[in-house]
């Protein structure tokens, strides 16, 4: 796959962390998480992903896979995942057969993305893996080659899993893609030839280096021919750059907030988000977040993405569903698939 040159040809997709805004229940938020890939889907999105978050008071996504099993089960052309699910909190085995599940469910439209962090404190971790050994060693190569070799039958001769059948069809593989915000994900990924996705949104200063290396460093494997890479970041799109702001406000401050050890407080709504007044120390933060967001009328927007993809050298970009608001929410991306004519053909 190549970077396409056509602005309009250009990929996009949704990533969700299934938060729970306004305080809305649980269910409502999932039935919100599953009118958007609906959404999504009509318009012409290329995938939806989940993320794998655990021990967390305002966000539902802690199993991914089962996110998927449904959205996939609710759309019909978009591509559903992970982004990703938390390798060090799993066992390969099991995260093969429940995606080649998928894909015999789903055929053709099943993602896995995988990342190298728990997605969680210590003690969930623990509480997950069961063992301070795993919490306190680095495993993520050796889960991810004992992955891989599930899916390609290439243990070595000599290895103990090597007679164990995921599944009855090694055909059924997902997309594979290696998820990161640093260059340890996407040594992994180039070095094995897999897709790469970065995640602009945590680690900004990062992005076009890291994913420029990706490019460079790439070699071809029997999962890809050749580099394939998606940038993650928050988008705000509305009619008009003061809108796109206001709606951008909670999302603004719940990072502020993040960024101060804030943790207490649920995602803001749109009100609490105008009548904040920043501290200097919070001002501070929020400009230096900047680069987390693209937020603006179609035309700032969309100006701001073909710089990245320029910048990045990617593929797709990967919006981050943090909208509060559910029609500003649907609107911004029915403006962004508009801009960038999307097709579900």
């Amino acid at each position: 796959m190549r970077t396409n040159t056509n602005e309009n040809d250009f990929k996009l997709s949704v990533l969700d962390l299934a938060t729970i805004y306004n305080g809305e229940s649980v269910t409502q938020t999932l039935q919100n998480s599953t009118e958007l890939v609906q959404l999504a889907d009509k318009l012409g999105y290329t995938r939806y992903w989940f993320a794998e978050h655990h021990n967390t008071k305002h966000q539902i996504s802690t199993s991914p896979d089962l996110l998927a099993a449904h959205a996939a089960a609710v759309t019909e052309h978009i591509r559903i995942g992970s982004g990703g699910v938390m390798l060090p909190n799993h066992s390969p085995l099991k995260v093969v057969e429940n995606f080649s599940l998928l894909e015999a469910l789903h055929p053709g439209r099943i993602d896995l993305g995988m990342g190298r962090a728990p997605g969680t404190d210590g003690m969930t971790a623990l509480a997950l893996r069961r063992s301070r050994e795993a919490v306190n060693s680095d495993q993520s190569g050796e889960l991810l080659n004992e992955l891989l070799a599930y899916f390609t039958g290439n243990f070595p001769d000599d290895h103990p899993f090597g007679k164990i059948t995921p599944t009855p069809d090694r055909s059924l593989r997902p997309e594979l893609f290696m998820l990161g915000s640093s260059d340890g994900g996407m040594k992994m990924a180039s070095q094995l030839g897999l897709g790469y996705a970065f995640a602009a949104q945590i680690n900004p200063d990062w992005a076009d280096p890291v994913l420029q290396n990706y490019r460079k460093q790439f070699q071809p494997s029997e999962f890809l021919a050749e580099p394939y890479s998606i940038l993650s970041i928050v988008v705000v799109c509305a009619e008009t750059d003061e809108e796109a702001a206001y709606y951008a406000g909670p999302a603004e401050l719940q990072w502020v907030r993040w960024g101060t050890g804030q943790f207490q407080f649920a995602p803001p709504t749109l009100e609490e988000a105008a009548a904040h007044t920043y501290t200097q120390e919070e001002e501070m933060v929020r400009q230096q977040n900047k680069g987390r967001f693209i937020i603006g009328s179609v035309d700032t927007v969309k100006e701001q993405i073909l710089q990245l993809k320029e910048d990045a050298q990617i593929d797709e970009l990967m919006v981050l569903n943090m909208i509060s608001d559910k029609e500003a929410r649907n609107k911004s991306f029915s403006l962004l698939a508009d801009a960038f004519q999307l097709t579900n053909h």
